[in-house]
């Protein structure tokens, strides 16, 4: 694994669970992990179970005992390694959003697809997809429960960043994370939208606004925490990103990523709505779903509960007796078992880098809308996402 900070620890998470829970076709073996300060590395190593520490990536996927190289680095450097490790015959796994450009995803998804014809696997970390609760409504979607999909409210709120004091961390600045809460979690809602849907957004119209211009120089910091040294910086990445986006079929979208939504601290919000029904989830509420039957009895319509805790509903019945809550790192166990057990099976993961590209776009567009008064930008997704 290559990188150690908030995503590091679940990933490396995901890696230690995955064969303690789940009947894995392959074994794995936590070999090494990798960053720039030997020290803080080893550390990490120790901490998550990893067998060894080094300070050189390169060197590391050189290595003939290395068989699947984890990238969560921030994005700056996805591309560089991501590239390099499948050049070198490696599978590979990347943190969302898969580059911080269109150019570098679409260099990315070329490079996939080479390695993919010599039997090597690639796939982007969108991890809430495998919350099962999400899949489980993909499915249900695509059972026809809610009808044809007119609309969807789809939304991430976090408010980690509305004291002014809170450093320069990386996110904020656009050289080394590409933008802001666009891309740190609306890339989550955009894939989400279309892993559930079935279908790519294909334009969108946006607007996106950085709130603090400028913050304290960071001193120390880990996940999304910091200590503020001398200094101040400008943040050069947006705070807050609102668009509309519109799917395939016609229907519209709303988004809104913002990091400035104070009292929200992980607030993922999505609601289908259709001829037939309607679904929504809510990341605060992982477990469960809302469904609403337009079907119904018009005395006995409502939205309706669905606790997705039962051994049939996805990933689910691997753990504990029907019931049991899960939690936010399950869904990085989750991504192991989709990923090892298609190395295994000869077939390719999803989400790819072909959907990981697909997101990029959007992101893009969004971008270029709000640089253009908001105006209608289509994604030019010729690459369209395979679900």
């Amino acid at each position: 694994m290559i990188g150690y900070g908030f995503m590091g620890a679940t990933h490396s998470v995901g890696w230690r669970q995955a064969p303690r829970v789940f009947d894995l076709p392959e074994a794995v073996e936590m070999a090494v992990i990798v960053g720039r300060n030997a020290d803080a590395v080893a550390s990490a190593a120790a901490q998550w179970g990893w067998s060894e520490s080094a300070t050189d990536w390169r060197e590391v996927i050189a290595r003939d005992d290395i068989d699947v190289v984890d990238i969560v680095t921030p994005g700056d450097s996805h591309a560089e390694i991501a590239i390099a490790a499948l050049e070198a015959g490696k599978h590979v796994l990347v943190e969302k959003p898969l580059a911080n450009t269109v150019a570098e995803a679409e260099a990315m998804a070329d490079a996939a697809a080479r390695a993919a014809a010599r039997g090597i696997r690639s796939m982007v970390g969108f991890t809430y997809r495998r919350v099962p609760a999400v899949t489980f409504l993909r499915d249900l979607i695509a059972e026809g429960v809610v009808g044809r999909v007119q609309q969807v409210r789809a939304a991430y709120r976090q408010d980690w960043l509305v004291d002014p004091s809170m450093p320069l961390a990386w996110r904020l600045q656009k050289e080394h994370a590409g933008s802001g809460a666009l891309g740190d979690i609306g890339a989550h809602i955009i894939d989400m939208t279309q892993f559930v849907t079935g279908q790519d957004v294909t334009a969108v119209s946006g607007t996106i606004e950085t709130i603090v211009a400028e913050r304290p120089l960071q001193g120390s910091g880990s996940g999304l925490s910091g200590t503020a040294a001398e200094g101040f910086g400008a943040v050069t990445v947006d705070d807050v990103a609102i668009f509309t986006g519109r799917l395939a079929n016609g229907a519209l979208v709303s988004f809104e990523a913002t990091r400035f939504a104070t009292g929200r601290k992980n607030a993922l919000t999505i609601e289908v709505s259709g001829d037939r029904g309607a679904l929504a989830f809510d990341l605060e509420d992982l477990n469960s779903l809302q469904f609403y039957d337009r079907t119904a009895p018009g005395d006995r319509q409502g939205f309706t509960k669905i606790l997705v805790t039962e051994g049939d509903h996805p990933y689910v019945g691997a753990w504990w007796p029907a019931g049991h809550m899960l939690g936010y790192e399950h869904g990085f166990s989750h991504q192991v078992v989709d990923l090892v057990t298609a190395i295994a099976d000869g077939t390719d993961p999803h989400p790819s880098f072909a959907e990981g590209l697909s997101v990029q776009r959007v992101l893009d567009a969004v971008e270029r809308s709000a640089e253009n008064e908001s105006a209608w930008v289509r994604t030019a997704a010729d690459v369209p996402a395979s679900i």
